[in-house]
C-alpha cells in the first residue's frame, strides 16, 4: 500500500540486516518477530502492535517479541526470506501478487479459519475483509491493519489567504497550483523518494478518466495502459513535476519530510491516505493546526467517467502470519488482534479494518471527518499498482521518478509498463 509505504525514518528497535539469520534466530515457540514495512516502531499500525505486544509480555513471562524494519525493497526481502524458509512470524506485505504466491505455497495463514477458531473473526470489518480477499484472489491471508480513504489534504489558511476554492476538477487543481507557485508557496508536498505517492496521482487521474473499474479492466485485458486516457493521465502528472509544483528535488524527498512540508505550512496541498491522521492529529507535528486542514476527493477530469462519489479505498499495507510460526504465536495473535481496533483508534487516531467497541470521547475532528467520508463513499477503487506483479510494480514506481522530471516521456513510461504487464 502497501500499499500502503511511506513512512518516517525514525529509529527502530532493530533494523533488518542484509541476511536472513537475524530473523531466523529471533523466532521459535514463545517468541514473535514482526517485520514491519513502516519506518518507525512508533508509527501507525506498527506502533499499535508494539504497544499491545509489550502489554502481552507483562502477563506472559519469558515471551519474546522483536520488531524489525524494512521500509524499502520490502517485496525483494520477503522473496528472499520465503525462498530460504525464514519468514518472520508476522510481516508487512505490500504487493498482492506476492501475497498470492505465498498463499499458493501454503506459507501464510488462512486468517478466516484461524480467527474463527480463535473466536475473533467477528472483530473484522466486513468491508475490509472483502477488500483484502479481492486483492489476494479470494482468501483472507492479510490483516486489514488500516481502512484508508485517499484524497487531497489542503491548508485552509493558505487557500483563504490567496482566494483559492476547493478544486472540483483537474483544471481547478492546476489553477490552484499556479496561484500558489506565483505567490511563493509550494503547491504540493510529495515524496518522490518513496515513489508510490507519485504513481497514486496517475491512478487517481485514470480512475476519473475511465471510471473506478479502470484497473479491473486492465487486469482483465480489456484496457491497455498505453491507451489514450493513460497517456493523458501520465502527461498531466508529468506536467505538475516539470512546472516545479512538487518542489525542488522531489525525488530525494522522503515521506516524513513531505509530511513536515505540509504540516509546517510550506506546501498548500498533500495527496495522501487517511493513515496520515496519526501525523495530522499530533500537535507536535502539526504546526498549522488541525482546524486548518481540509480534505477533498481527487478532482474530476474533463470528459471522464469517474465522479466525486468514487474514492480510492484500501486497507493499507497489510500483514500476514507465517504458517510455520503460527501455532506458537496463536495466543499472542488472539490478544493483539482482539484489542487492535480500539487501541489503534485511541492511540493513533487510526481507522482500521477491525471493529471499534470503545469510541474515545475526544475523537479528533479530522478522524471524524474521514469516518464520514468513508461512510458516504459510493464506489471504491484500488491504488494504481493494486493488481500489478512485483515486476510491473517496480517498473511503474521506479520510472515515475524520471517521468516527473521530464527525463522519460509518458509514452515510454507506459510502453515499458505494458510490456511488464504481459
Amino acid at each position: 500500500m502497501n500499499k500502503t509505504a511511506r513512512f518516517a525514518p525514525l529509529c527502530a528497535l532493530l533494523v533488518l540486516g542484509s541476511g536472513v539469520s537475524s530473523v531466523a534466530q529471533a523466532q521459535g515457540k514463545g517468541s514473535v518477530t514482526f517485520l514491519s514495512g513502516q519506518q518507525a516502531e512508533t508509527e501507525g499500525a506498527t506502533g499499535v502492535i508494539n504497544s499491545l505486544s509489550k502489554a502481552y509480555q507483562k502477563t506472559h513471562s519469558g515471551f519474546g517479541y522483536q520488531i524489525q524494519i524494512q521500509s524499502t525493497d520490502l517485496a525483494q526481502k520477503l522473496q528472499l526470506l520465503a525462498a530460504s524458509g525464514s519468514l518472520p512470524t508476522l510481516f508487512s506485505i505490500d504487493q498482492p501478487t506476492l501475497l498470492q504466491q505465498l498463499a499458493a505455497r501454503g506459507q501464510v495463514v488462512d486468517l478466516q479459519q484461524a480467527f474463527e477458531k480463535l473466536g475473533i473473526y467477528n472483530k473484522l470489518n466486513p468491508v475490509a475483509v472483502q477488500l483484502n480477499k479481492k486483492v489476494a484472489g479470494g482468501k483472507l491471508v492479510s490483516l486489514p491493519l488500516e481502512l484508508n480513504i485517499e484524497g487531497f489534504w489542503y491548508n485552509k489558511a493558505l487557500f483563504k489567504k490567496y482566494g483559492v476554492k476547493e478544486p472540483q476538477t483537474w483544471d481547478d487543481l492546476v489553477r490552484a497550483a499556479e496561484t500558489f507557485q506565483k505567490n511563493g508557496v509550494q503547491p504540493f508536498a510529495a515524496s518522490g523518494q518513496q515513489k508510490w505517492p507519485l504513481t497514486r496521482l496517475i491512478g487517481g487521474y485514470v480512475a476519473r478518466r475511465y471510471g473506478p473499474d479502470a484497473m479491473d479492466r486492465v487486469k482483465a485485458g480489456t484496457l491497455k495502459v498505453t491507451d489514450p486516457g493513460f497517456v493523458e493521465a501520465v502527461s498531466a502528472v508529468q506536467d505538475l513535476g516539470k512546472k516545479g509544483y512538487f518542489g525542488k528535488g522531489v525525488n530525494t524527498v522522503d515521506y516524513q519530510t513531505a509530511v513536515d512540508t505540509f504540516l509546517q505550512g510550506r506546501a498548500a496541498m498533500f495527496y495522501m491516505g487517511s493513515w496520515a491522521l496519526s501525523n495530522f492529529n499530533d500537535k507536535a507535528q502539526n504546526k498549522i493546526g488541525a482546524q486548518n486542514v481540509g480534505f477533498i476527493n481527487f478532482p474530476t477530469v474533463k470528459g471522464g467517467r469517474g465522479t466525486l462519489n468514487d474514492w480510492s479505498i484500501n486497507t493499507g499495507m497489510g500483514a500476514s502470519l507465517n504458517a510455520k510460526q503460527y501455532d506458537g504465536a496463536a495466543d499472542w495473535v488472539k490478544y493483539v488482534f482482539s484489542n487492535y481496533g480500539d487501541r489503534a483508534l485511541a492511540e493513533q487516531g487510526l481507522l482500521t479494518g477491525f471493529k471499534v467497541t470503545k469510541t474515545p470521547a475526544n475523537l479528533p475532528a479530522l478522524t471524524k471527518l474521514v469516518q464520514q467520508k468513508l461512510t458516504t463513499a459510493k464506489n471504491g477503487y484500488l491504488w494504481f499498482e493494486g493488481y500489478f506483479s512485483p515486476k510491473a510494480t517496480a517498473v511503474a514506481t521506479d520510472n515515475v521518478q524520471p517521468l516527473v522530471t521530464g527525463d522519460l516521456s509518458p509514452q515510454d513510461y507506459l510502453q515499458q509498463l505494458q510490456a511488464a504487464l504481459r
